[in-house]
């Protein structure tokens, strides 16, 4: 391996989005030299490889990792276990492995029933996507000046966990530890939840009668808004079944709020109502470091 690598064979269990921008990236960065890469769709695996995100397209999943000495899982995370399972004989003693899920304790429970040697395990989860999917829409840039989140297991070595953060950083993420329970309850409060809630407003205007029409009169508000909604609904189906309980917890708490909202406007207690808008904004303001609005200068 020369010195400007870090990686000499990436082993990409997944080829769309977040695997290929990470492909892409450590390409740019020549801190890769060869990228074997598998996807249970062989034509999109065929796509990357033509679009020049992988160099080789593999005909198994132990034949993309064989020889590897980082191997990223980018798979839907309910297909996690099986694919561990299918690699389980074939990694090497010292290959580090990624994965790359918006939830950690369903992929990590997977890693613990499966794998041979956890020791080696760094779960991940960068901060960052579009609503566009497949490997036509990868992008190098993704990770640069974006969260990166590992989840490192009680037996994952430190080497292995400092190895981990060093790439992710070389791709200009930043890069923070935290435990898998507290991670995904994180993810529900500002991820998870907000993508459910995307996904019920269009459904819910797409229901009434003209509901296509109505949205076509959407305007920049409702389309950052609903933006999300485009999102992958087999990714999507996953996440929400795999971190269910805390989901289900956050939609509760939401469902308190907007009942109070509900409240004021139904009692026609427009100070109420003022008061939960301002609570509401300038709490939105302080999360973005801004001074609230009231606060700054015309």
């Amino acid at each position: 391996m020369s010195k400007k690598h870090l990686v000499d064979v990436l082993g990409l269990i997944g080829c769309g989005l977040i695997g290929g921008s990470f492909a892409l990236a450590l390409k740019r960065a020549g801190l890769v030299r060869r990228v074997v890469g598998y996807s249970n769709c062989h034509s999109m695996a065929e796509k990357a490889r033509q679009l020049g995100v992988i160099d080789v397209c593999s005909s198994s999943i132990l034949q993309s990792i064989s020889g590897a000495d980082l191997v990223l899982v980018a798979v839907p995370v309910a297909a996690s276990e099986s694919v561990f399972a299918a690699m389980q004989h074939g990694l090497g003693s010292q290959t580090l492995l990624m994965d790359v899920g918006s939830t950690k304790g369903s992929v990590v429970d997977a890693a613990q029933r499966t794998l041979l040697r956890l020791e080696n395990f760094v779960p991940a989860h960068p901060i960052a996507g579009k609503e566009a999917s497949g490997p036509e829409h990868a992008d190098p840039d993704l990770f640069l000046n974006r969260q990166v989140v590992l989840t490192p297991v009680a037996a994952s070595s430190v080497r292995q966990v400092e190895r981990a953060a060093s790439l992710w950083k070389a791709l200009g993420a930043h890069v923070s530890t935290m435990g898998v329970a507290d991670h995904d309850a994180s993810m529900a409060v500002v991820s998870h939840l907000p993508h459910l809630l995307a996904f019920a407003a269009v459904s819910a205007i797409k229901a009434q009668p003209g509901g296509l029409d109505l949205l076509k009169l959407a305007g920049a508000e409702f389309a950052d808004f609903s933006r999300i909604a485009a999102s992958s609904p087999e990714m999507w189906r996953d996440i929400f079944l795999c971190n269910r309980e805390q989901i289900l917890l956050q939609s509760q708490i939401f469902r308190r709020a907007l009942m109070e909202l509900e409240n004021h406007v139904a009692a026609g207690d427009g100070m109420a109502l003022s008061q939960s808008i301002e609570n509401a904004s300038r709490a939105r303001f302080r999360s973005a470091g801004l001074p609230p609005r009231n606060d700054r200068s015309p």
